[in-house]
């Protein structure tokens, strides 16, 4: 798959400027957001339920537009005419693996995307593999989706993204509803990859784990942007927000893997 725009380290991952957008019934959700991730960052974007998280992240695959300000993806605008290279680059998963998969086996899943991008063949068999190596799913190609347990599921999900060789994996709520083993896998594939990361989550604990870096999103524009544990030990940002972290966790006592 051919890139229209270079992708080189000097440009930005993703680059929002004065993003501002109000849905057709008036709410005003975003207020003139600025935000840019460097090439491999993972970036969590906090915020309480309304903050306006959903409609930024729609905005950078062409989903939602029409609003002020731009968005450009590895130096490329999203705009109409550029609409399907930046829905190859912008990878979102979604919180509910259910809404990506389904085809009869993993493999017939992870092979959608690349094949209607016009990949066929060796080509198109080369890139699946890949990508089932990338989550360790490689042994299940065979397997109907609905047979793997969730959090199989959600590594396959995000395998059905990796295939298409995103700029930026966009994951909403990642560890919801995983057991621990599943939960730490998850973050050892998502560690592992050379891809930029922008991960919307209530999981406090497990952005600290997974991002340096955290952007606290409220009320629809950026209240706060840095290391994720200083900013989980800013009582009087968390309380203003509505962040909490679970009982009996402090993000000061825990190393971090890296």
């Amino acid at each position: 798959m051919t890139s229209a725009v270079p992708c080189t380290s000097a440009v930005p991952s993703l680059e929002v400027s004065g993003l501002a957008f109000a849905y057709p019934d008036g709410h005003q959700a975003l207020f003139g957001v600025d935000l840019t991730v460097g090439r491999g960052e993972r970036v969590a974007l906090l915020g309480p339920n309304g903050a306006g998280k959903t409609t930024l992240v729609l905005h950078l695959n062409g989903i939602l537009d029409g609003g002020a300000g731009s968005v450009r993806v590895a130096g490329l605008p999203v705009d109409k005419r550029n609409l399907a290279e930046i829905r190859r680059r912008v990878g979102i998963v979604f919180q509910d693996p259910d809404d990506q998969l389904f085809m009869p086996t993993v493999r017939e899943d992870v092979a959608f995307g690349p094949a209607a991008a016009g990949l066929r063949g060796a080509e198109l068999e080369r890139c699946v593999d890949k990508a089932l190596a990338q989550v360790g799913m490689a042994a299940f190609a065979d397997r109907p989706p609905h047979h793997l347990s969730f959090g199989q599921r959600r590594r396959v999900a995000v395998a059905t993204v990796l295939a298409m060789e995103p700029e930026i994996l966009v994951l909403d709520e990642p560890s919801s509803n995983l057991d621990p083993a599943s939960r730490r896998e998850l973050a050892d594939i998502l560690r592992s990859l050379d891809v930029t990361v922008l991960m919307v989550t209530h999981d406090l604990p497990y952005a600290l784990e997974l991002c340096e870096r955290s952007v606290v999103l409220s009320g629809g524009v950026i209240a706060e942007d840095g290391p994720t544990r200083e900013l989980l030990c800013d009582e009087e940002l968390m309380r203003a927000h509505r962040l909490e972290l679970p009982f009996g966790f402090d993000p000061r006592s825990v190393a971090v893997p890296r």
